[in-house]
């Protein structure tokens, strides 16, 4: 009866040391869309991609881990991403009367906010 009683402590201490090293490698996103002159957009289309990179292949993560979230700001221009695994995330914005926003990150924090600025569209020229 100890001998289980010393093996099942044993593999709860293990898993739980399993456990801290893996949420040592997430973090938790807060990313802020606003305008040129600071005003939120609301209702923003947020795709966030986790990529792979040296320090983090992606065969380090299990299946179970979620690497890409699709999510729309609130009226606040804010957006938060629960748990992603660390390293170079790929950040995308698409909001109506904006330019598309796209750039790679390295984040490497438990929590991290990224604030975003949206510029307006260009204008267009024809060749006629």
């Amino acid at each position: 009866m100890r001998t289980i009683c010393l093996r099942a402590f044993g593999v709860m201490a293990l898993l739980s040391m399993v456990a801290a090293v893996h949420a040592a490698d997430m973090t938790k996103l807060t990313i802020v869309v606003k305008t040129q002159g600071g005003r939120p957009v609301d209702r923003a289309e947020v795709i966030v991609r986790w990529k792979a990179d040296a320090k983090h292949p992606r065969i380090s993560f299990g299946k179970n881990v979620r690497r890409q979230f699709e999510v729309r700001s609130d009226q606040e221009g804010q957006t938060e991403i629960p748990a992603i695994p660390q390293g170079s995330i790929q950040i995308q914005i698409f909001a109506k009367g904006y330019q598309t926003f796209g750039k790679i990150y390295d984040i490497y924090d438990e929590e991290k906010t990224v604030e975003i600025t949206l510029n307006p569209p260009q204008q267009q020229y024809t060749s006629h």
